[in-house]
């Protein structure tokens, strides 16, 4: 009998507890809505009572209010920093853009500067390739036979000679490097008006030999084609004579050969005779 009394009790406490906070309830609502002097008097008295309550319970409240604002702030912040990031390498991937567009246009800036004799036709063309070995200097450049590419012909960048075309496809076309171990180009040196040949080694500057008088050869000597042998037009610029630790003459090539991008492939102009008209004018004299 007593194990059931207990849960009967139970209930009927939680039943007059509940009553009397309904009480309480509507005895402050009643309270707060009546509208006289003395209830106006009890209503600033309890205020003036909970007030410092509240401050104290409000503390808590402000920091919990305080933090939730503060991390909205920082989770903000950190959506726009990763759409900075993410715009900073865009600007990065555009400014690498400009600049290969800059080097570009300043290479072919330096191939329109190139002074060459009249009777010499050019045709511009873009290096596609190298050889990516050190036995073997060249490069393939997109264009060929249908573009009036011949084996020989000189190539050029914007500075000086590059090489020569050795084989010719219908669209593109090898150059040998002057700095190729099969290059011989012959030269001349205007300044002592000496001839020689210079034989490429594999090294960035090439060999100078079979000049006759060398010892009338400076360093810093200008050298240029000399165009015999019809291999190349005569007069293009080479680069500059220096001597190496082995007391070897060399040539420091002007060509860029670092950043070869455009070259300029030169040929000779056919003139061409008319000879039927030669021929009646021929047979008026006679």
């Amino acid at each position: 009998m007593a194990s059931k009394s207990k849960p009967h009790r139970s209930k009927s406490w939680s039943v007059t507890v509940t009553v009397f906070i309904f009480i309480c309830l509507m005895l402050i609502f009643i309270l707060w809505r009546v509208d006289n002097t003395r209830t106006e008097l009890i209503r600033t008295n309890i205020i003036d009572f909970v007030a410092p309550l509240t401050k104290t319970l409000n503390f808590p409240l402000k920091a919990v209010g305080n933090f939730i604002r503060s991390f909205e702030v920082y989770s903000s912040l950190v959506e726009e920093n990763k759409e900075l990031k993410r715009a900073l390498q865009d600007m990065t991937g555009w400014k690498e853009k400009a600049l290969q567009l800059e080097q570009k246009n300043a290479q072919l800036r330096a191939l329109n500067n190139v002074k060459l004799r009249e009777d010499l036709i050019w045709v511009t063309g873009e290096i596609m390739a190298d050889s990516g070995s050190p036995f073997y200097q060249s490069g393939v450049i997109n264009i060929g036979i249908k573009d009036g590419i011949k084996n020989g012909s000189a190539a050029v960048d914007g500075l000086g000679l590059v090489g020569r075309i050795s084989g010719v496809g219908q669209n593109v076309a090898r150059v040998l490097f002057l700095t190729d171990i099969s290059s011989a180009i012959p030269i001349k040196i205007k300044r002592i008006n000496q001839k020689g040949l210079l034989i490429g080694d594999n090294s960035p500057w090439p060999l100078l030999e079979f000049i006759e008088e060398k010892a009338l050869v400076n360093i810093g000597d200008r050298v240029f084609t000399s165009g015999d042998g019809d291999v190349f037009p005569s007069d293009i610029l080479i680069g500059n004579i220096f001597v190496d630790n082995k007391k070897k003459l060399r040539v420091k090539p002007v060509a860029n050969f670092e950043s070869l991008e455009f070259l300029r492939i030169l040929n000779t102009k056919k003139i061409v005779i008319d000879w039927t008209d030669t021929e009646l004018v021929g047979m008026e004299n006679f």
